[in-house]
């Protein structure tokens, strides 16, 4: 869950989420920069340059003048997310494509990565629909099938997890949690989109919102990790939040079909996916507990590759070198996280508290190298 992780993957990273969140360039309109719209943050103020612009292709060029690492979203009005990017560290800049529909929206700047954020109502403009390439539209068909069958796979594997609490059986319950994770960890950001799901199923203790309590506002799997492994009990608060995470990942299994996803958001949400292991996982704060950190990480990683093989055909048209750098980072993440499981087909990995600092160091680096290119997908794609 994002505020928890405080996700710093690189400022440079956000910066370029956010490019692609405004960033929807309609053909002929990024040459005299209509689509793009400038957003400057600080701790205490979230400029743009424009609160008009055509619908569009838009990118959004941002720059963090603050002394807080920062993110940036455009919202529709109900706060669901159209784009987003995380982890802009002060002093940096990050530019971001995404597709905008006419209509009201927000752009939003969160200086801390806390709460509501700091607001601009902006418009965008005309009844142009973007041309899209074919394959594209294929490629959003098929990636909404399979965020959908990650989230049906998912209930029984939350289930089982969830039965095993209310049995009070603590070792089955550890057993059967991080295998309930991954389907949510590989679709992650449009779970997100949503943005009320996350909070109630994910969000880590230092997570929550000021004024709410930990033991009345918590949910979700890292309240019952922590009951599972730190308090090693489960009582009848923990049997209920097991009911209350099924009730709540039924309500996503429910509404992920609805999701607004275009090339732009999957391509955005590979790279969100990243910034989540270089924030959360690569240092160990996402599960703190039970120290299943791979498991999630290889599960992101799994989710990013999908919307990147979906997009592939047509990013290899337009930037052909880009594509080739891809492939080359995906395939050295991958074999690096083969290091640490049992074999190339389980999710039995090494527990992530005896995973060294040189070795975190290591994946990490191998996550950055990605990550960068990565950042870059939603530009090819809309070339």
């Amino acid at each position: 869950m994002r505020p928890a992780r405080l996700s710093v993957v690189t400022a440079v990273a956000t910066v370029a989420a956010l490019a692609a969140v405004t960033g929807c360039t309609e053909k002929g309109a990024g040459g005299d920069g209509e689509g793009v719209v400038e957003v400057t943050a600080t701790d205490d103020k979230c400029q743009v340059s424009k609160k008009e612009f055509p619908a569009g292709h838009v990118e959004l060029a941002i720059e963090n003048k603050g002394s807080k690492v920062t993110e940036v979203y455009i919202l529709f009005p109900d706060d669901r997310v159209v784009t987003e990017r995380e982890n802009i560290g002060p002093g940096t800049k990050q530019r971001v494509t995404a597709e905008v529909k006419a209509g009201d929206y927000q752009i939003a700047c969160k200086p801390g990565m806390r709460g509501k954020g700091i607001r601009q109502a902006v418009k965008a403009t005309g009844g142009k629909t973007v041309e899209r390439d074919p394959r594209l539209d294929k490629a959003v068909a098929a990636y909404r099938e399979y965020v959908q069958a990650q989230a049906d796979e998912t209930l029984p594997k939350a289930e089982e997890f969830a039965q095993a609490v209310k049995d009070g059986d603590l070792e089955a319950a550890k057993k059967a949690y991080a295998p309930s994770r991954i389907g949510w960890e590989r679709t992650e950001p449009v779970a997100e989109s949503f943005g009320d799901i996350d909070p109630k199923v994910d969000v880590r203790e230092d997570g929550l919102e000021d004024g709410q309590d930990p033991a009345t506002d918590w949910t979700g799997w890292h309240r019952l990790e922590k009951a599972l492994w730190q308090d090693k009990k489960i009582g009848d608060r923990e049997k209920e939040l097991a009911d209350l995470l099924i009730k709540d990942l039924k309500d996503w299994q429910k509404r992920v079909g609805k999701a607004e996803i275009t090339p732009t958001s999957m391509a955005n949400g590979a790279k969100e996916l990243l910034d989540e292991v270089a924030t959360g996982k690569v240092t160990g704060e996402e599960e703190r507990y039970s120290h299943t950190d791979l498991v999630d990480f290889k599960a992101n990683v799994e989710g990013a590759e999908k919307s990147y093989a979906l997009l592939k055909p047509v990013a290899q048209e337009n930037d052909a070198k880009l594509v080739k750098e891809l492939d080359e980072q995906f395939a050295a993440l991958n074999t690096l996280l083969d290091k640490y499981r049992a074999d190339k087909d389980s999710y039995d990995f090494t527990s992530y508290d005896k995973v060294g600092k040189a070795e975190r160091k290591e994946l990490s680096d191998a996550v950055n190298a990605l990550a960068e290119p990565l950042s870059q997908l939603a530009a090819a794609v809309v070339k």
